[in-house]
C-alpha cells in the first residue's frame, strides 16, 4: 500500500463553514481532489458557492451549496442534517466561518462584538454540537477549526476577533479530551498572513510591517492552510488531536 493511501478522503463527507470563498474555497477543492464528497456552506455568496460546485462536479467530485447562517443555532443544525441526510454521513467537519469587525475597544460597538463572536465562536460550539451526535454514534470524526495567531499573540484593534479565535484554541483542546474515547480528534490551524478578501481594506503599509513579523518574509496562500487541513482529516493523522498547529511562517513561534 501506498504511504499517500493514507492521505485519501477518498468516501468520505465533508461540511466546510464559509466555504464559498478564501481559505474554504480552497479546503473544500482539496478535500474534493482527494475524493471527499464536499457541502458548501455559504451565508451570502450563492454565486461563488455554485460557481465553486460545478468546479468540483466538472472534476467529477461530489458537491453541493447549503445556505446556512452558522451563527444561527438551528440553521447550523440544519446544515449537518442535510448532509448527514443526503450522503447518508458525516465525517469532517471544518468549522471557518469567519468575520473581522476591526477598530480600538474604544470605538467598538457592542453590536461588533457580539457580531464577531457570534460568527468566529458561537459557530463552531453550532456546528460541532450538531456534528458530534452523528460522529459519536459512527466512532469516527474529524473536527478541524480555522482559527488564527491573533487568538495566540493578540492584534491591536482586533479585541473582538483575537478574543473570538483565543475561544477557538480552548474549545479544541476542551472537546478533543471529551470525544477522544469515540475515535473522534479535533484539532485546529492557527493561520497567519493568508491573502484572503479579509485583506482588501487593509493598507500597504500595514502589510508590509505585518511581513516583517514573519519569520519566512512572505504572506501564505489558501491552499497551504487546505493542504494542513487536508492533513488532519486524513487517517495518517489519527493520532494527533487536542492541538493547534500554526500554518503561519513562523509567525507566532512559542
Amino acid at each position: 500500500m501506498s504511504p499517500l493511501s493514507g492521505l485519501s478522503l477518498d468516501g468520505r463527507v465533508a461540511v466546510i463553514t464559509g466555504a464559498s470563498r478564501g481559505i474554504g474555497r480552497a479546503i473544500a477543492l482539496e478535500f474534493a481532489n482527494r475524493g471527499a464528497a464536499v457541502i458548501v456552506n455559504y451565508l451570502n455568496s450563492l454565486e461563488e458557492a455554485e460557481s465553486l460546485v460545478h468546479q468540483i462536479e466538472s472534476s467529477k467530485g461530489k458537491a453541493l451549496s447549503f445556505q446556512a447562517d452558522v451563527s444561527d443555532f438551528q440553521q447550523a443544525q440544519a446544515l449537518i442534517k442535510t448532509a448527514i441526510d443526503i450522503y447518508n454521513g458525516l465525517d469532517i467537519l471544518v468549522n471557518n466561518a469567519g468575520i473581522t469587525r476591526d477598530m480600538l475597544i474604544m470605538t467598538m460597538k457592542e453590536e461588533d462584538w457580539n457580531t464577531v463572536i457570534d460568527t468566529n465562536l458561537k459557530s463552531t460550539f453550532n456546528c460541532s454540537k450538531a456534528a458530534i451526535r452523528h460522529m459519536m454514534r459512527k466512532r469516527y470524526g474529524r473536527i478541524i477549526n480555522i482559527t488564527s495567531v491573533a487568538g495566540q499573540i493578540g492584534n491591536p484593534g482586533q479585541t473582538n476577533y483575537s478574543a473570538s479565535k483565543a475561544g477557538q484554541i480552548g474549545f479544541t483542546k476542551a472537546l478533543a479530551r471529551e470525544v477522544a474515547s469515540r475515535n473522534i480528534t479535533v484539532n485546529a490551524i492557527a493561520a497567519g498572513y493568508i491573502e484572503t478578501n479579509i485583506w482588501a481594506n487593509v493598507p500597504d503599509e500595514a502589510r508590509q510591517a505585518l511581513l516583517q513579523l514573519i519569520p519566512l518574509g512572505r504572506k501564505g496562500e489558501p491552499e497551504e492552510i487546505a493542504f494542513a487541513v487536508s492533513f488532519l482529516a486524513s487517517d495518517q493523522a489519527a493520532y494527533i488531536t487536542g492541538q493547534i498547529i500554526g500554518v503561519d511562517g513562523g509567525m507566532a513561534m512559542m
